[in-house]
């Protein structure tokens, strides 16, 4: 490349910048609003940092030089250069031109280092407006984002199509599960407790994106009212479930059975903070693979199992299998809490068996029965249950009593909230429930929505790294793989051959 080249390798930018200078000079400039001025800014300016990037790619392709060999990963070397030209990418800035050398062997792809030296993707599309997508796809409907991408990249706009969309939103999610394999926490005092906690909510999907159980019940469904569309009492089977696992760090706070359910005007001890939260989410993964994810983030915190572990529940018998079996695994002791809320339920569901709907002496009842669950004689209240069931209720109308008495039996186990309370760890699922909210209902139940396999994983992964923070780590780390996955496996030694 001459020194003249060299000198003048932005000429055409900074022409264009001269002319949006002497723009902003005229008196015409000066009649305009400051809402006019961003306009015209954002307009033109946006011409400019593409003509920059066009001339700065430009600047690297007269500067390369031949290398002496280009081996691929075979072993074949690539003998025969050509300057060739990648084709059109489409940045956040509008469309530009790759130029490059070439090398080539017949009936062999070209190996092109220079396009590995800049990681360009497999697509047309740059990694820049990957990221612009899955950042507008995270937070609102795909057609909301193709919208997001043309206004963020106006003047030039990108249209970029509503399926390509959902094509990068997918690929900028790839490397999910290595990313959080690779990351390391900071230990945190072993005084603060461990939590672990897990649930599913459903997300409605397309037919096919359905688990085959799902589908073939939907299918009977169909078949039983002789329709394609299911009518009123038949829309179950159009959900798979998403499984979320949240993992935080519990400040204790020591509180009394009274601090739950005690007199509405009693003060109350403040409930235990928590902090450091991590949530990781799938429609893919079934219940077993997201618990053992949140079980390898406790294990990354606390890899010596020097804390209290905790786990909060809803007492879904899958989920319980799921956490013994990583205790067993790990060789770790966890503590595990069914949500009081959740038990609580039961018992209202008992009262209604017992008082009319509207009846005040249920909230006193309820409260009762709760302090001494809270007490740790959930048992005792199990057997009171059956005893008031027997001597007030016909056999017809006590299923919701006898189910409280199951429940508090078969979970007696996992309801030591007098231990919980003393040592100030929290007994409800507030956490999972609102990352439940959070990551899945507020974006996967948009009104319509029915979600393709890979597109739902991809928008929910997304939503996981923004929630914990991650996202601009996660996305160095997206591209350092992308260049090893496009480029480097392609090359023999998986070593990009350069002059620098």
């Amino acid at each position: 490349m001459t020194p003249t080249a060299a000198e003048s390798w932005a000429a055409s930018a900074i022409a264009k910048f001269g002319e949006l200078l002497e723009q902003l000079a005229t008196t015409e400039a000066d009649a305009m609003t400051h809402a006019d001025l961003e306009d015209r800014l954002a307009e033109q300016g946006r011409g400019v940092l593409q003509q920059l990037l066009q001339d700065r790619l430009d600047l690297r392709a007269m500067r390369e030089q031949p290398l002496p060999a280009v081996v691929d990963a075979q072993g074949v070397p690539r003998t025969h250069i050509v300057r060739d030209q990648a084709g059109t990418l489409t940045t956040i800035f509008g469309d530009v031109r790759v130029q490059r050398l070439a090398y080539r062997r017949r009936g062999l792809g070209n190996l092109c280092p220079a396009d590995a030296d800049l990681n360009l993707p497999a697509e047309q599309y740059s990694h820049g407006l990957r990221r612009l997508a899955a950042s507008e796809a995270s937070k609102g409907s795909f057609a909301e984002a193709v919208c997001g991408v043309r206004e963020a990249t106006h003047a030039p706009a990108v249209e970029l199509p509503k399926r390509q969309l959902e094509e990068l939103v997918a690929r900028a999610a790839v490397d999910f599960d290595a990313f959080y394999a690779h990351t390391e926490r900071p230990a945190q005092p072993g005084e603060m407790p461990l939590a672990l906690s897990f649930d599913g909510k459903g997300v409605v999907m397309r037919p096919e994106a359905l688990r085959p159980g799902t589908a073939a019940a939907a299918a009977t469904a169909r078949a039983a009212t002789g329709r394609t569309r299911l009518a009123g009492g038949h829309k179950a089977h159009r959900k798979r479930m998403a499984e979320i696992a949240a993992v935080f760090d519990v400040q204790p706070m020591p509180r009394t059975k009274e601090d739950i359910l005690g007199p509405p005007d009693r003060q109350k001890a403040p409930a235990p903070a928590t902090s450091n939260k991590w949530v990781t989410v799938s429609v893919v993964d079934d219940v077993a693979t997201v618990i053992a994810q949140g079980f390898d983030e406790a294990q990354r915190r606390d890899p010596r199992h020097r804390r209290t572990w905790l786990a909060l529940v809803d007492g879904n018998n899958d989920q319980l299998n799921c956490i013994r079996d990583q205790t067993r695994r790990r060789h770790v002791q966890v503590t595990i809490l069914v949500d009081f809320v959740h038990v609580l339920e039961y018992v209202w569901k008992a009262a209604r068996c017992f008082f009319p709907e509207d009846d005040p002496e249920a909230e006193g009842w309820v409260r009762e029965k709760g302090l001494e669950i809270l007490d740790g004689r959930a048992p005792l209240v199990a057997a009171a249950i059956r005893r008031k069931a027997t001597a007030r209720l016909a056999p017809s109308a006590r299923k919701a009593a006898d189910e409280c008495a199951d429940y508090l039996l078969r979970k007696k186990a996992y309801l030591d909230y007098p231990t919980a309370l003393a040592s100030g760890w929290p007994i409800a699922t507030g956490v999972i429930e609102g990352a439940c909210r959070h990551l899945v209902q507020d974006r996967m139940d948009i009104t319509g929505a029915r979600w393709g396999l890979n597109s739902a994983e991809a928008v929910l992964k997304i939503r996981a790294l923004r929630t914990n923070g991650d996202f601009d780590r996660y996305w160095a780390f997206h591209l350092a793989q992308e260049q090893d996955r496009v480029h480097r496996q392609r090359y023999a030694g998986h070593v990009i051959p350069t002059h620098h």
